[in-house]
């Protein structure tokens, strides 16, 4: 679905990608982690088609990015940034309908053919019956699976998602990561970018550990996402636990390891 060959990118004399080669599959789920600034949005905007002045290529289903128009990249891949608040009180539906533009003309209106692209996306979801809800009104984690049911309106099979969980509460965030969990079963690719070890332990199937523009670490999670690989992404000690008698290294947590001082009184 996606594969990244010897991608670099610069602002200027500002090297932020080097050399990054890496695939995504169809029914695939790829956690990206690395600490602030270290280049995971500038991917991101890379394979959007966002930022043009890259070297190396980027193909979408065996086609070079440089070679698809902007309509033909949107029936594609697909992006979801993280929950917003809107200036307007659109409602649920009109939110998830606008994923359907790339299918028409800039000035047409929908038809009966988005309508219903919109309607399955909210069903997939488990959300037709909140489409006539103001999008403005709903909870942080609503308005996620909204912007989610949006990328799904729009009809491109790999998701592209910054951060989705952030700033939401941790309720929220294992739901969300449940029904991203859930396209993959139904053949999308997700590339996600997350800072919780957790999700990518929980709910990945492979872990690009993105480190100086390079990636240092690209397999499974529980190979990639050593004690050590951790901490040289967030240079602090950390120490990974397994929990129960889990073999496959999906059931671990992270914590860091801190020394514990008595505090007196």
């Amino acid at each position: 679905m996606l594969e990244i060959k010897n991608l670099s990118f610069s602002y200027g004399a500002k090297r932020v990608l080097d050399s990054l080669s890496f695939s995504v599959s169809p029914g695939e789920l790829v956690c990206v982690l690395g600490p602030n600034g270290v280049g995971k949005s500038t991917l991101f905007k890379c394979i959007l088609g966002l930022l043009k002045g890259y070297s190396g290529d980027i193909l979408l289903g065996g086609h070079s990015l440089r070679s698809l128009s902007e309509a033909d990249l949107a029936r594609l891949v697909a992006y979801i940034p993280q929950a917003h608040v809107p200036a307007y009180g659109f409602s649920v539906f009109d939110v998830v309908l606008m994923g359907s533009s790339s299918s028409r003309g800039f000035f047409a209106l929908p038809g009966h053919r988005e309508e219903e692209a919109a309607r399955h996306a909210l069903e997939t979801l488990g959300m037709l019956d909140m489409a006539a809800r103001n999008y403005a009104e709903l909870s942080g984690g609503e308005r996620q699976l909204v912007l989610i049911a949006r990328a799904l309106a729009q009809g491109g099979r790999l998701l592209v998602m910054d951060e989705p969980t952030a700033n939401l509460d941790y309720g929220n965030q294992v739901r969300i990561m449940e029904h991203i969990a859930g396209l993959t079963a139904d053949g999308y690719s997700v590339l996600l970018s997350t800072h919780n070890p957790e999700h990518a332990f929980l709910w990945s199937n492979r872990t690009l550990v993105l480190h100086k523009g390079r990636l240092i670490a690209d397999g499974p999670p529980a190979a990639a996402l050593t004690e050590q690989s951790l901490e040289a992404l967030y240079g602090i000690p950390v120490r990974l636990f397994s929990l129960g008698n889990d073999k496959t290294g999906r059931y671990q947590a992270c914590m860091p390891a801190l020394e514990l001082r008595e505090v007196c009184r």
